[in-house]
C-alpha cells in the first residue's frame, strides 16, 4: 500500500512558476514509479509528467515540455514537478499517482493517488 499527499498548489499569474510536491509513504513506496496527472472542468485526465524510482529517468507529456520538469528525493519521500511559464490552459486539479512499471503515461496503469491539488493560472 502506497500513500501520496500532494501540496503546493494556488493561484499564479500567467507567466508565473508554482512548485508541487508530492509525498508517497509507505512500506514500498521508494520502488514505484511516480507521475503528474492533470484534470481541467469537463475535460479528461491528461498525463504530465512521470519519473522511476531511482530518479534517474523522466518523460513529460507534449504539452508541457521544456516548462514542467519533475524530480525526486526519496531520502525526503517526495517528488517535485516545477512548473514554469505557466499558461491559463494549465488551470486544473494536478494529481500525483504510483505506479510500478515505467513510463506509464496511462491513468489505467497506476495503482495508488492522491487526493489532487488545485492549480489555477489567471491571464
Amino acid at each position: 500500500q502506497v500513500q501520496l499527499v500532494e501540496s503546493g498548489g494556488g493561484l499564479v499569474q500567467a507567466g508565473g512558476s508554482l512548485r508541487l510536491s508530492c509525498a508517497p509513504s509507505g512500506r514500498s513506496a521508494s520502488l514505484y514509479a511516480v507521475g503528474w496527472f492533470r484534470q481541467a472542468p469537463g475535460k479528461e485526465r491528461e498525463f504530465v509528467a512521470v519519473i522511476n524510482w531511482s530518479g534517474t529517468s523522466r518523460a513529460g507529456g507534449d504539452s508541457v515540455k521544456g516548462r514542467f520538469n519533475i524530480s525526486r528525493d526519496n531520502a525526503k519521500n517526495q517528488v517535485l514537478l516545477q512548473m514554469n511559464s505557466l499558461k491559463p490552459e494549465d488551470t486544473a486539479v494536478y494529481y500525483c499517482a504510483a505506479a510500478r512499471s515505467f513510463p506509464v503515461r496511462v491513468s489505467e496503469g497506476y495503482t495508488y493517488w492522491g487526493q489532487g491539488t488545485q492549480v489555477t493560472v489567471s491571464s
